[in-house]
């Protein structure tokens, strides 16, 4: 059965921490691939912000396609908004019956798991990747935590943002070193963030 990773996420964009982060995965577990799910809709963010899904697309594939084992998917285009994670795992599910999917998710999400369409579902049908993030608030270990389903990967921490990217660009300012070269190369030739 091929194992993959689903990396869920507005990608907006799409920037090196995502790519470090993604590599470390696939090079620390027993994961056969890693797809970047772009999501056309996150039920718990506001759309305005949001570039045009095929954009953001396009700069998942520009960023992976030298990384064979890494795949943008667009699967979330074609299913009902907002997009659902339990929706889309169930559809994925039935279009690959061969494939055994996990989840990643940074710890942050962890703590709003709760608030999530069918959680219990969620954790009990699938494996979800845990990497720390930097957030506010108290820092208590949520209790999924402590389910057989969920593993913490000791992962790099990197405090990079897309929001902080997106106003450097706003701004005037060099964003070169946090975008993977052809995903600077798109933004830089075109008025997007701007």
């Amino acid at each position: 059965m091929k194992k993959i990773g689903l990396f869920f996420g507005s990608f907006n964009p799409i920037h090196i921490g995502h790519l470090i982060l993604a590599n470390y995965i696939l090079e620390n577990s027993d994961m056969d691939e890693l797809w970047f799910v772009v999501s056309p809709q996150n039920p718990f963010k506001d759309k305005k912000s949001l570039l045009n899904d095929h954009n953001r697309l396009d700069m998942v594939q520009l960023a992976v396609k030298n990384y064979p084992n890494m795949r943008a998917s667009n699967v979330e285009f074609s299913l009902p908004k907002p997009s659902y994670t339990i929706d889309t795992l169930t559809y994925l599910h039935e279009k690959y019956p061969d494939y055994s999917f996990s989840l990643i998710m940074g710890e942050d999400n962890l703590k709003s798991l709760h608030k999530w369409k069918n959680a219990d579902i969620l954790i009990k049908n699938h494996h979800i990747i845990v990497y720390p993030r930097v957030f506010e608030g108290e820092k208590k270990d949520p209790e999924y935590l402590q389910h057989e389903n969920i593993s913490l990967v000791k992962a790099p921490i990197i405090e990079l943002s897309a929001t902080e990217i997106r106003n450097m660009i706003k701004d005037g300012k060099n964003v070169r070193p946090m975008l993977p070269p052809e995903v600077f190369e798109y933004l830089d030739g075109s008025s997007f963030y701007k």
